[in-house]
């Protein structure tokens, strides 16, 4: 309606990012529009040519206390805040020769990048931006007559609208406007908030606040009739959400989950010693293995499970190269993650048009710390990431047989697995990679048997008479509160075993890793996940 139409007379623009800035104000400029800015936003305008009335002329106060007082006037917030249809405001906006605002261009301090590049407590300090959220607030409060913008993005929108109402903006467009300006000052906020957590140590401040930036609306979410949308943290951790992906259609939800669940696994392994692939299918690893090259590790991996690895995910901890592309697209595949691929890989996954590749450029530091989250109905669970690795724990003997050193090495990959493997988990591995794996059962006797099923189904489909189980080791990411479980696994050939211990029935289960013959080792550490 008419009536829903504002004219932009005059817009005030401060922003630290400059992208496209010069442009947008010279467009403003054509349409007839007065331009007031800050600092140096005002210095990029008056460098370019354009027509600009530095705030301080408009506030009567010169900038301040290094630039942490210049917007913070009556002038300003009385210009943003005034409800144009108000006698009273219009009133108080003539006695105190308050002129209106129409349009304002905010993007805030780079508090999230200072604090990602690992600057100093009181550099991220000076980066909290206090002018720029205020202003943004109080012209989204009054979008039915004000217009903000808080990135570039939005440049062309503005002016589409500026141009098709020949120089008004429409209540449509303000509303999105103010809903994102206030969706971006409280993930601004959310940031801060969390860095200061981190500052002091506190792993449960009164208040826990989340924010993201949108990287993708997606086509839906678990099932079709769900929507859903793919969020951004500041968080620059290494993995899908700041992978650059090369070709394929758009990831999907269960994608993206399911490609986080094989990238972290992956990481556990440390490329300089071997390569490592894991395949993952329903957020599960349903084959991991380490060796010389990729394509063995690829190979080894998929023997472990081939069927389920139909329509999975392979993540890979070093740079894929031509020869295991060529055998991992002989298997249809929905994402290939790795740090980097060569120029032959690439155009060998590029026949597969809808197979997605993304390419990192590292791998995540599975040691570092970092906030893990769950909703659950009318709130949410937060948690330290599980970021515990067996390399790192004092393993402890609790046998009277020792494990030799291939099994100890085996126990070690097995557990590594473990951690990324829903619970109840039960892991089976010889020489380096999975033969077994028995996941997300209501008991941990039904995850032994499933990953023993599981060895003997691989051993047939490679050809074998012998369970892939014989001679293995096993993996338990919880204690085993009874006997059974370890039992289904010396049945099903292992010969030696690791877990957390400190069951009520440890001695118990000792007692009969002793009896079985088992090696077993205690590693003091749980690795549940839900």
């Amino acid at each position: 309606m008419p009536t829903e139409l504002r004219r932009v007379e005059r817009a005030l623009l401060s922003v630290s990012d400059k992208t496209g800035l010069v442009d947008f104000a010279r467009a403003l400029h054509r349409l007839g529009i007065a331009l007031v800015s800050t600092g140096g936003t005002a210095k990029a305008l008056g460098e370019a040519g354009l027509p600009v009335t530095d705030v301080s002329d408009l506030t009567g106060f010169p900038e301040m206390m290094d630039g942490r007082v210049k917007t913070l006037h009556p002038k300003v917030h009385g210009g943003l805040l005034a409800v144009r249809s108000h006698p009273e405001h219009q009133a108080s906006m003539i006695g105190h020769g308050i002129a209106p605002i129409d349009l304002l261009v905010v993007n805030l301090y780079p508090f999230e990048a200072t604090v990602a590049a690992g600057r100093a407590y009181d550099d991220c300090i000076e980066n909290i931006d206090i002018g720029g959220p205020a202003m943004i607030r109080a012209a989204a409060k009054n979008h039915h007559d004000v217009a903000v913008v808080v990135e570039p993005s939005d440049y062309g929108s503005v002016l589409s609208d500026l141009e098709a109402q020949k120089g008004a903006t429409t209540l449509t467009l303000r509303r999105k406007l103010a809903q994102k300006a206030y969706a971006r000052t409280a993930a601004y906020d959310a940031a801060i908030s969390n860095w200061f957590a981190g500052e002091l140590g506190d792993t449960a401040p009164a208040y826990r606040a989340l924010g993201g930036g949108l990287a993708e609306a997606l086509r839906y979410g678990e099932n079709p009739h769900q929507w859903a949308a793919f969020y951004r943290t500041p968080e620059q951790r290494p993995g899908v959400s700041t992978a650059r992906q090369v070709q394929g259609k758009q990831l999907s939800y269960n994608n993206i989950n399911d490609t986080d669940a094989a990238f972290e696994c992956v990481a556990e392994f440390d490329p300089a010693l071997a390569a490592a692939c894991v395949i993952v299918k329903h957020a599960n690893p349903c084959g991991v293995a380490s060796a010389g090259t990729l394509l063995e590790a690829y190979d080894r991996a998929l023997a472990c499970d081939p069927v389920s690895a139909f329509g999975g995910i392979v993540a890979l901890n070093r740079k894929l190269d031509a020869q295991a592309a060529r055998k991992i697209v002989e298997v249809f595949t929905e994402v290939i993650i790795a740090p980097d691929a060569d120029e032959e890989a690439i155009a060998l996954i590029a026949a597969k048009k809808n197979l997605r590749l993304l390419l990192t450029g590292g791998l995540p530091n599975v040691r570092n710390p970092g906030l893990s989250l769950r909703t659950v109905s009318g709130g949410f669970l937060a948690q330290a990431r599980d970021n515990a690795v067996v390399d790192d724990m004092d393993l402890k003997v609790v046998t009277t047989r020792q494990p030799s050193e291939a099994e100890l090495a085996d126990l070690r990959f097995a557990f590594r697995v473990a951690k990324h493997v829903k619970s109840n988990a039960i892991v089976y591995a010889k020489n380096g990679a999975t033969v077994g794996i028995g996941a997300g059962q209501m008991s941990r006797v039904d995850s032994s048997r499933i990953a023993a099923w599981k060895a003997g189904e691989a051993a047939r489909a490679l050809g074998s008479a012998e369970s892939l189980a014989k001679g293995s080791v096993v993996a338990s990411d919880a204690f085993f509160p009874f006997a059974d479980g370890l039992l289904a696994a010396a049945e099903a050939g292992a010969t030696a075993v690791i877990q957390p211990g400190g069951s009520m029935r440890d001695d118990e289960v000792i007692k009969a890793a002793n009896e079985a013959g088992l090696a077993m080792v205690f590693t003091g550490h749980r690795h549940f996940r839900h």
